[in-house]
């Protein structure tokens, strides 16, 4: 099977947006018997990562925010220019490309039909 983290169009990562991070993290451990672990990150703050098995499948974003949805992560090869390809075909774009240290190069986008995504080069794709 290959690393979908590595693999350009595969989903690689989901993350959990909304009002109260730290009760969304609750209902799905419980719900759905997640492992989530706090990583620490470069700043100072910790990420929720949920692991199913031994697996980083995905995370909670730790700032509250307005409206609760799942972001999808697609791995590509080419952030700036998958980037632009969508904006070509009617894409919004809703942040443009910019590096993560200690992840990676990302954009998010909503298609021309209203779905929203991020796309995103993990920091150990780039050269």
């Amino acid at each position: 099977m290959s690393n979908p983290m590595q693999t350009h169009g595969a989903p690689s990562w989901i993350q959990h947006h909304g009002k109260d991070p730290a009760a969304a993290r609750k209902f799905y451990e419980t719900t759905l018997g997640w492992t989530v672990n706090d990583m620490p990150m470069q700043d100072g703050s910790s990420y929720a990562v949920i692991a199913v098995g031994d697996n980083p499948v995905g995370g909670f974003l730790p700032q509250p925010v307005p409206d609760g949805a799942w972001m999808i992560y697609l791995t590509v090869d080419d952030v700036d220019a998958r980037t632009d390809k969508a904006r070509a075909g009617g894409a919004e774009i809703l942040s443009e490309p910019a590096d993560f240290p200690g992840v990676g190069r990302m954009s998010t986008l909503k298609d021309p039909f209203g779905g929203v995504i991020s796309l995103i080069t993990y920091e150990s794709q780039q050269g």
